[in-house]
């Protein structure tokens, strides 16, 4: 099987080529939007095509699908395939703020396998293999276990009026980070309604969930990764008790939302 201690070094690795690449260090970065509101980097581009090559090196028979590449319909014939977002949270990234991160998820049979986080300005790294636990920087997660809905935390700037029951904690720009942050019960719940790819919460999602936390759609549903469109329709992450009223609390929102795409 994969040499976890190999994947955890060419994580790294990508996470230090692009600390040295990050304004908060100093450099002059070379930024630009792919479409209205979508940034991209030199630096995403650099380490997108070292993950590729390294990873490709490292298990030859499995497919990929980043956020920084084109598409190919050969990875649907493959078991397993890479799952990567070379820098999860690029507006922090180019602003120099702390809240980005490498995120490298192995899928099998539409499942993650391996999940990793590579957060370098903020010196953590988080891992997890399915039935395996999730930890950060070697210390085992436990995930959020509240029991009542009202004043459950959520990484937020800001909340509807119908979600002001709830408490805002630190919102870091990467969705990987913000689920994380209920698998290391720095939050209760996670939520977003739009359309949003599969890169983006992979490995997040099995950090999570190897904690403790339930995860799903915005309905309820299983996520399912590798499909033809690596898109899903929200994200649901939470403790588990509060996960139905969470559910309950987003499906109006969720089919209005929905619906038209």
């Amino acid at each position: 099987m994969i040499d976890i201690d190999r994947l955890e070094l060419i994580c790294r690795e990508a996470a230090r080529m692009a600390l040295f690449l990050w304004p908060g260090q100093g450099h002059k970065l070379s930024s630009w939007d792919k479409l209205p509101g979508n940034p991209v980097s030199e630096a995403d581009l650099a380490v997108d095509a070292f993950l590729k090559r390294e990873l490709g090196k490292l298990l030859p028979s499995a497919g990929w699908l980043s956020e920084e590449s084109v598409d190919s319909d050969q990875r649907l014939d493959r078991d397993l395939i890479w799952l990567v977002d070379p820098i999860d949270g690029t507006r922090d990234f180019i602003r120099g703020r702390t809240g980005w991160a490498v995120s490298v998820a192995l899928i099998s049979g539409g499942r993650p396998l391996i999940g990793m986080l590579v957060a370098p300005a903020r010196d953590e790294v988080w891992t997890a293999t399915a039935g395996n636990g999730a930890f950060r920087n070697g210390e085992r997660l436990v995930a959020s276990r509240r029991t009542r809905f009202a004043g459950a935390r959520v990484p937020a700037d800001s909340l509807e009026q119908e979600d002001r029951d709830l408490t805002m904690v630190d919102k870091p720009n990467s969705i990987a980070l913000r689920i994380a942050m209920v698998g290391a019960n720095e939050a209760d719940l996670v939520a977003t309604l739009r359309w949003g790819y599969e890169w983006d919460i992979a490995a997040a999602t099995l950090i999570a969930r190897e904690a403790g936390a339930q995860v799903s759609d915005a309905f309820g549903k299983p996520l399912v990764f590798n499909k033809r469109d690596p898109r899903a329709f929200g994200l649901l992450v939470s403790a588990p008790t509060i996960h139905r009223d969470a559910v309950a609390r987003l499906a109006d929102r969720a089919k209005a939302i929905a619906a038209p795409d």
